[in-house]
């Protein structure tokens, strides 16, 4: 998940902002052009450097008040331009205004970069960190100590020629990671099957595909790909899918090699044994050995478990192929089988109780409740598409308060992110100036279906689940309640960022959550008892191996970035510990689905592990806070006050002991798994 696209750039943007009579604020224009979004980085940057300049002058009379507070509110007022002009290469159905946004985007990394390399502005900084840390408290000392260790990791405290070469290295990383991400945005790879290739798959989803000659195209994007692979009967439709979808975008491959490889040396350059020692220091693991020590033991501990989930899903295959080979592109059909014939759950039956506009509306329903919030939709939004939609949010546990804007991108298009994700328009923050807080937009852009002509789109429960936790991320973005835009939201340690989200994840298993969440397309009847006891039953089916092929990503990710050189053979260490760690044969495929992993290109390198490390603070929250009742509005409002609205103002151990009492526990994360009874 990418989830801001929040650059720290130290620079000047006067941003006006109209307060409407309700108190609300106005929302974000979406009317740029191609011309206006290059003039705007532009700007931005031609600021930032006077800017600089200025926080260069205070060198000898250095002070919080003059040094820093100037780069405090600059960040703060444009965030919100930086983050937006950025964003369009992600959603705009412009091809030339994603082109723009992505050069834009390119401008600001390489201007950060440059700036962040400023020697006379890192002793200025420093000036203030020597004589006023001790005096400051709250979030100004936070803000001056994150400011000055993000300049000395940047290596201000290193010889010139040293600091140039790690300019030219960043960016180098820096155009590597928009290229990565630029031909994940534009793949339109595809395969054409045959309507007798296609047998299995559901009706609905294949009325959806482009039709030539007879043939279906089958694009990568998830509501085309997912159910090839978890309902067609024909093995080799499986195995080209899948095949198919981890061998796109070759290009990205070579690209992600030279990251790593440019990683480790700029992690050398600093004074690092490698890459994940530098990036791991910043979060809260803190080191490699932390990192690794926590995915070895989850990997031994669900192993077992893991083999003896293969053996049965083998059974499957042998009982309705004869043949025992179990190959990964086998895993999501017969999963799916087993579920239906041994857990009675229909994926197809159940998605008819969640159309999309019915479980939106009820999905809110249920954060409004227990975060005590109201979403009012925006009639005939001004957006950057018009099937986005736009909501106002609203605290209503005193008085009514308007907090930010929240939208929604929900169907592919060509061109589009092709993921689920939570991406930060604007942060929120104090207007040090005025005093006044200004408000926060964030958007949801995911890829279901769209509604066809007899029947409204309707989303697979694990799709409802996946919306739960971009709404996760969501929320956590809208309920900030920080001084500055650096620690609003989703600012917080990349091995924290997902825990809202997951927590939000429990609430779609509850029986009583689904009660209220569904409503049959035609009927309006919520869920069966019957359906949804046996959908709650299979929740942890073959969990084991779902956590295994996490863990094959995160060991990836950690093998790649504490390599000393960076030079790692790829293709072997992607498929060997995919045979190794996730227990499914590659069938003497060897594939490059490294090339489309972008969340190493996206933030999360030497970081994937943050999923799973998240998940023990999600699992202790809901079991010791909701598991007994999810709507407890007692437990929501403290969980929001003490958790979402901090972001990241504190540490994120002290929150949770704050919330919880004590320190986390991985109790409740083991019992989860079934790797850990219940305690009495």
């Amino acid at each position: 998940m990418p989830k801001t696209l929040f650059y720290i750039l130290p620079v000047v943007f006067a941003i006006f902002v109209y307060w409407s009579m309700d108190n609300t604020q106005q929302p974000l224009e979406w009317d740029h052009s191609p011309e206006q979004i290059l003039q705007l980085a532009d700007q931005l940057i031609t600021e930032g450097r006077e800017l600089d300049d200025l926080v260069a002058s205070t060198a000898d009379n250095a002070s919080f008040k003059n040094t820093i507070a100037p780069i405090a509110h600059l960040e703060n007022v444009q965030a919100r331009i930086s983050n937006q002009i950025t964003f369009y290469q992600h959603v705009s159905a412009s091809k030339e205004l994603r082109d723009a946004s992505n050069e834009a985007d390119k401008k600001l990394r390489e201007f950060s970069i440059e700036s962040g390399l400023r020697e006379d502005v890192y002793k200025a900084i420093h000036a203030v960190y020597e004589n006023e840390l001790d005096k400051l408290e709250g979030e100004d000392k936070r803000f001056l100590e994150k400011v000055h260790r993000q300049y000395e990791r940047n290596g201000l405290n290193k010889p010139e020629n040293v600091r140039e070469q790690i300019k030219n290295l960043k960016q180098k990383l820096s155009t590597y990671a928009l290229e990565f991400s630029k031909n994940l945005g534009e793949e339109t790879e595809h395969i054409w099957f045959t309507k007798e290739e296609l047998e299995g798959v559901p009706e609905d989803v294949v009325a959806q595909f482009e039709q030539e000659n007879g043939k279906y195209k089958m694009t990568f994007k998830y509501p085309d790909l997912f159910p090839v692979l978890k309902y067609a009967k024909n093995p080799e439709t499986r195995k080209r899918a899948f095949v198919g979808d981890q061998n796109k975008v070759k290009e990205n491959g070579p690209l992600l090699k030279q990251a790593v490889e440019t990683r480790a040396e700029l992690a050398k350059l600093l004074g690092y044994e490698n890459f994940s020692e530098y990036i791991l220091e910043e979060r809260m693991a803190k080191t490699p050995k932390t990192v690794m020590d926590f995915l070895v033991d989850l990997r031994d501990k669900l192993k077992p478990l893991g083999k003896q989930e293969i053996q049965n899903l083998e059974k499957l295959k042998q009982k309705e192929t004869g043949d025992l080979e179990y190959y990964v592109w086998d895993h999501r059909y017969y999963h799916n089988k087993m579920l239906e014939e041994q857990y009675q759950v229909d994926e197809k039956q159940i998605s008819e109780y969640f159309p999309l506009k019915q479980t939106i509306e009820r999905m809110l329903a249920i954060y409004e409740k227990i975060f005590q919030l109201r979403f009012k939709q925006v009639e005939n939004p001004k957006t950057w598409h018009s099937e986005v939609q736009q909501f106002s949010v609203w605290k209503t546990d005193s008085k009514e308060e308007f907090v930010g804007y929240l939208y929604f991108d929900l169907h592919p298009r060509e061109g589009k992110y092709g993921h689920a994700a939570n991406f930060g328009l604007a942060p929120g923050y104090i207007d040090v100036k005025t005093g006044r807080k200004v408000y926060p937009s964030t958007s949801l852009v995911c890829n279901f279906t769209r509604d066809l002509a007899k029947k409204p789109s309707l989303l697979k429960h694990d799709e409802v689940v996946t919306f739960f936790h971009e709404l996760g991320h969501g929320i956590h973005d809208l309920l900030g309640e920080t001084k500055y835009a650096r620690f609003h939201g989703t600012s917080v340690s990349w091995d924290f960022v997902e825990m809202p989200s997951q927590l939000l994840e429990y609430f779609c298993w509850s029986k009583d959550q689904l009660k209220f969440l569904s409503g049959h397309y035609e009927t309006g009847e919520a869920l069966p008892d019957n359906l949804i006891d046996s959908l709650i039953k299979s929740k942890n089916v073959n969990g084991a191996l779902f956590n295994l092929r996490q863990l094959h990503f995160g060991l990836f990710d950690m093998s790649l970035h504490t390599s000393v050189d960076g030079k790692v053979d790829m293709d072997r260490l992607w498929n060997d510990l995919r045979e190794e760690v996730a227990l499914v044969k590659n069938g003497g495929q060897t594939t490059t689905g490294y090339a489309s992993f972008g969340h190493l290109m996206g933030g999360y390198a030497s970081g994937y592990y943050g999923y799973l490390w998240s998940q023990v603070f999600a699992a202790d929250i809901f079991y010791t806070k909701f598991k007994e009742d999810p709507f407890n509005v007692k437990s929501g409002l403290e969980y929001r006050r003490k958790v979402l609205e901090k972001g990241g103002s504190q540490e994120e151990m002290d929150l949770l002991v704050d919330l919880l009492g004590r320190k986390p526990s991985s109790d409740a994360f083991l019992q989860e798994l079934g790797l850990q009874k219940a305690s009495n």
